[in-house]
C-alpha cells in the first residue's frame, strides 16, 4: 500500500457518536414503525456474515455495531459468523464469507474516484482489513476489487451491507470535499462492481446510519430491495438519483439518497426489484 492510501485509513471520532445515535434511533424505527410479515420458515437456514475491519481508534465502536446486527440476526434465527479486528485477517474472511446469504462489513473504505491514484484494483473498492494476526486495530491492509470477485463466493442472491465506509455511498473521507454528482456516482458503480461478482444482487451503502432496517426488511417482509432501502429511518427521497450501471453488471441499477445535496450517505445499487422472498 502507498504512503498516500494511508491517508484514506483516517476515521473522524467526532462521528462515532453520532453514527451510534442513528443506529439506535434506525433500530427504534424498524422495530416498533413498520407492520412485519410473519417470519418465513426458511430464514432460520440463513448465513449471516458480519465483518469489522482495522479502523484503529474507531474499531471499538464499530464492533458493538457488528454486535447488535449479529443480534438481532440471531433473534430472526440466522447462523451469525463474527469476524472482527484485530482478527479480521482476509483469509479468515474469505473463509467465513463462502455461502454466506447477507456480508455486512464496517471499516475502511478505499474508493475510486479519490485523491490517491491511480486507479487500481488491488487494493480499491473493497475492504480494510487486519494485515496480519497482530493483536492490533492499527495494521490495515486494503483487499479490492480483484480479490473481490476472484476469491470471494457469496450465495446466489446474497446481499453486501457497508457500513460507514468513505466513498462507498458516494461520499469522500470526513472533512473532505464535497463530490460532484458525477464522482459520487462512479464511486457507488465502482464499488459495486467487485462486490455483485461475487453472488450478490444488492450493495447497500449507509456512510451515516444503521443497517438494522435492512435486516428487519429481509428476514420479516416480502419487498423489494428497493422498498427495503427506502424504508430505512434516514430516508429522504428529496435528492435522489437514480442511474443506470457502468462498471456494474449490466443489470445493476443504482440509487443514492442525499440527505441535502451533495452529501451522499446513502446508496444501493443491483436488481433493485429483487424480493425479500428470493432472498430466502
Amino acid at each position: 500500500m502507498s504512503r498516500a492510501e494511508k491517508g484514506v485509513q483516517r476515521t473522524s471520532r467526532r462521528r462515532s457518536l453520532g453514527v451510534l445515535l442513528v443506529g439506535a434511533l434506525a433500530t427504534l424505527i424498524a422495530a416498533g414503525g413498520v407492520v412485519a410479515n410473519p417470519q418465513p420458515a426458511q430464514a432460520s437456514s440463513k448465513r449471516v456474515v458480519i465483518v469489522v475491519g482495522a479502523t484503529g481508534s474507531t474499531t471499538s465502536s464499530y464492533r458493538s455495531i457488528g454486535r447488535s446486527l449479529a443480534r438481532q440476526a440471531r433473534s430472526y434465527g440466522a447462523r451469525v459468523i463474527q469476524v472482527y479486528s484485530p482478527r479480521a485477517t482476509w483469509a479468515r474472511v474469505q473463509h467465513a464469507a463462502r455461502g454466506a446469504n447477507l456480508l455486512v462489513y464496517l471499516g475502511h473504505g478505499n474508493g475510486w474516484p479519490s485523491p490517491y491514484a491511480p486507479f487500481q484494483t488491488r487494493t480499491k473498492d473493497g475492504m480494510g482489513l487486519n494485515r496480519a494476526l497482530t493483536g492490533s486495530d492499527y495494521n490495515t491492509e486494503y483487499y479490492g476489487e480483484h480479490f473481490l470477485h476472484t476469491n470471494l463466493h457469496l450465495a446466489r442472491n446474497s446481499i453486501v451491507l457497508l457500513l460507514h465506509l468513505c466513498y462507498a455511498s458516494g461520499n469522500p473521507e470526513w472533512g473532505g470535499p464535497i463530490p460532484r454528482l458525477s464522482t459520487a456516482r462512479a464511486r457507488v458503480d465502482n464499488y459495486g462492481a467487485g462486490f455483485l461478482r461475487t453472488g450478490a444482487k444488492a450493495v447497500i451503502a449507509e456512510g451515516l446510519g444503521s443497517g438494522h432496517y435492512l435486516l428487519h426488511g429481509l428476514f420479516k417482509t416480502n419487498w423489494t430491495m428497493k422498498r427495503i432501502f427506502w424504508s430505512a429511518g434516514s430516508a429522504t427521497g428529496t435528492y435522489a438519483v437514480h442511474f443506470t450501471a457502468r462498471r456494474s453488471p449490466s443489470w445493476a441499477h443504482a440509487v443514492m439518497d442525499p440527505f441535502k445535496p451533495g452529501r451522499y450517505y446513502r446508496s444501493i445499487i443491483g436488481k433493485l426489484s429483487m424480493r425479500a422472498s428470493a432472498w430466502r
